[in-house]
């Protein structure tokens, strides 16, 4: 006998099904690559809901701490020109003494800061005004482990691309968003950028808006150039001309702050691939690419903490087991480490990113020369079911 639920029972019956169900993202994109190309993209919710645009795999995104990889393309490319050194003491080219305060008689190293082996903590804000001196900043002991010091340990920090950046000006004198451009992202052919003010205007007029629950916070620019891309100085201005080489790593968000899209991600991740070339444009020697792509730490049980040093989601724990020079390698066989997104054991390398309400993610698999760039933005922060990553991560790695 079929029975039929009288219409107020039915509301209530609707509404407590729509409030058990999972909150979707407010876009999905995922693009899946080899070494000779794209195999598959897809795309689906609004790049600006305001608008009514919907999002495309050419948008533009903040795409969080992938960005410290393509830094770390741009550093392996000044080393390879001897400009810069991954083991000598940054103080040389920083113009001033950088020193662990309770570690004084150990250097700070390209090779330390790349790797999240400093001793440095997100204590102190790493989003610093036009004006700051990263130098003053840095003095302050409350920016430091005062347990552990350089090389001892491994602690996923934010801080360290700031000083990365900064040491990247002094050695060239060129500002840090103009001079990746030069390095990475022009011979490349990617109309990306640090903070905005070096992509074409037609990118900026697809750039993607940053939601969370379902409200902007982030880029909500209106298809046009922000009036300041970079933090204001103190007083609320927003003078460029101010910038002195080194002076302040922060200024163009080196941490986080590139603005590419997923289409944009695959060709870094064919660069990958290709050990160093792709399309035909060699930008590094396979050397480098190895040194970027090899981990340099290991969770041993005790050497590092295995999660965000500035979250305190304790759910992450395990997502970090092995890690090179800004790459995050997979799949660790390691008790306590819950790193495979994937499910399936096997090892790739890349990154992930997480803030302002966007989940990313850059993975190749080097042996099998395939990989995928993805990104949510208002992700709903669900666990995942297989690994200590989100449970979007999880489902946009795999495609399902």
């Amino acid at each position: 006998m079929t029975r039929f639920l009288s219409g107020v029972s039915f509301i209530l019956l609707l509404a407590s099904a729509c409030a058990a169900a999972p909150r979707g993202s407010m876009a999905e994109v995922r693009v899946a690559f080899d070494r000779t190309g794209i195999r598959g993209a897809t795309a689906s919710g609004h790049a600006d809901l305001a608008a009514g645009r919907l999002i495309t795999a050419d948008d533009p995104v903040r795409i969080a701490s992938i960005s410290k990889l393509v830094v770390a393309i741009g550093v392996m490319r000044l080393v390879e020109q001897g400009l810069l050194s991954l083991d000598e003491d940054v103080s040389a080219s920083l113009g001033w003494t950088l020193r662990h305060p309770a570690f004084p008689d150990r250097p700070i190293t390209l090779r330390l800061l790349l790797s999240h082996r400093t001793g440095l903590t997100d204590n102190v804000t790493y989003v610093l005004p036009l004006d700051a001196s990263l130098q003053t900043v840095l003095a302050d002991p409350a920016a430091w482990d005062p347990d552990h010091g350089p090389g001892d340990r491994f602690a996923y920090v934010n801080f360290n691309f700031p000083v990365v950046a900064s040491v990247m000006e002094r050695a060239t004198e060129e500002r840090f968003d103009m001079l990746m451009r030069r390095l990475v992202l022009a011979p490349l052919q990617l109309d990306a950028c640090f903070n905005w003010d070096t992509c074409s205007d037609a990118a900026v007029a697809r750039g993607v808006v940053l939601y969370r629950d379902g409200e902007p916070v982030l880029d909500d620019n209106h298809g046009a150039r922000p009036e300041c891309s970079v933090t204001p100085a103190a007083d609320g201005s927003c003078d460029l001309t101010t910038w002195r080489a080194g002076a302040n790593g922060a200024t163009f968000s080196p941490q986080g702050g590139l603005r590419i899209s997923a289409n944009g991600l695959a060709v870094i991740g064919r660069l990958l691939l290709g050990r160093g070339e792709v399309d035909g444009v060699r930008l590094l020697s396979p050397a480098s690419v190895d040194v970027v792509l090899t981990p340099v730490w290991t969770f041993d049980g005790g050497n590092g903490q295995t999660f965000e040093a500035d979250t305190a989601d304790a759910t992450s724990d395990g997502v970090f087991c092995a890690y090179g020079h800004a790459t995050h390698t997979l799949a660790t066989p390691v008790s306590g480490c819950r790193d495979d997104p994937f499910g399936d054991g096997v090892r790739r390398v890349g990154h992930s990113g997480d803030a302002y309400g966007l989940k990313s993610g850059l993975w190749v698999d080097m042996a099998a020369g395939t990989g995928v760039a993805f990104f949510a933005t208002d992700a709903p922060a669900d666990p995942g079911r297989r690994s200590a990553f989100y449970a979007i991560e999880e489902k946009l790695v795999t495609g399902q």
